[in-house]
């Protein structure tokens, strides 16, 4: 019989072993505890821990890859079951950039067939948030082309961050805020002095979408390494220490049920 961990949370608790039907028994059990009135709108993922997750079975790094792309598909499903209506994913950062070329272009061909596979699903709007620039070109073109695209039924929207950071998103928007004002010819002095929040968040990458009402972490980090500065100013955070390509749908309910539970403020 198969049996799998479900990690305890509170502190001193031991993790409990379940077999597999009783592992079932449990997420059913979270999904009648879940009310529709509060799931998330929004959620950003940190898909964190494809590498480690292959050094444990001595497997290449580009099968921690893979079993990671393969886990935001399974992701997206859960997603579109419980009735999120927009993800942002956090699949490579602009300080990724600086890992070995061979790794990168394995990581690249992975990402590009990951968008090949979200091209074929009518359901899903895809908008790419990045620097294309720094993209290979054929990996920035079935993006252009996927965010191009309209799905037939919109049931879900997915952002996904490439070649993302979130400094330089700031500064794009400002930048293009400035370029918008000084073809309108505004006065820098008067831009300046009536610049407000609503004005930059105008020119975000995720313009006209709302902010993230909860952002996931895998893999045990408790850090944001700059995925949606802004955005995130009032979300609520939820750090999970499986290793994305282990990240189980009970996991994901249990983010969901803790996220339930709390009152959020929005900085009061």
């Amino acid at each position: 019989m198969c049996a799998v961990v479900v990690q305890a949370r509170k502190s001193g608790e031991s993790p409990v072993e379940l077999p597999g039907f009783l592992y079932g028994f449990y997420e059913r059990k979270l999904l009648r505890s879940l009310k529709q009135d509060r799931i998330p709108r929004h959620i950003g993922v940190m898909v964190d821990g494809n590498r480690r997750w292959a050094r444990q079975f001595n497997a290449p790094t580009s099968q921690g890859h893979q079993a990671g792309a393969d886990k935001i598909h399974e992701f997206l499903g859960w997603c579109q079951e419980l009735g999120v209506k927009v993800v942002t994913l956090y699949m490579l950062s602009t300080d990724n950039m600086s890992r070995s070329g061979e790794e990168l272009d394995l990581l690249m061909g992975i990402i590009a067939n990951t968008m090949d596979r979200l091209d074929e699903d009518e359901d899903v709007s895809v908008h790419a948030m990045g620097a294309p620039e720094l993209l290979p070109d054929y990996l920035a073109e079935r993006l252009n082309k996927l965010t191009a695209r309209t799905p037939v039924h919109e049931k879900i929207h997915v952002n996904v961050a490439v070649g993302y950071g979130g400094r330089r998103e700031i500064v794009d928007a400002v930048r293009e805020l400035l370029h918008d004002a000084d073809a309108k010819g505004r006065k820098m002095s008067d831009v300046a002095d009536e610049l407000s929040v609503d004005d930059i968040s105008k020119f975000l990458y995720t313009r006209g979408q709302p902010d993230p009402d909860l952002v996931i972490r895998t893999s045990g980090e408790q850090r944001l390494s700059g995925f949606l500065m802004w955005q995130s100013a009032y979300s609520e955070f939820y750090f999970c220490e499986a290793l994305w390509p282990a990240f189980r749908k009970v996991d994901f309910l249990r983010a969901l049920r803790d996220y339930a539970g709390r009152q959020r403020r929005f900085g009061t």
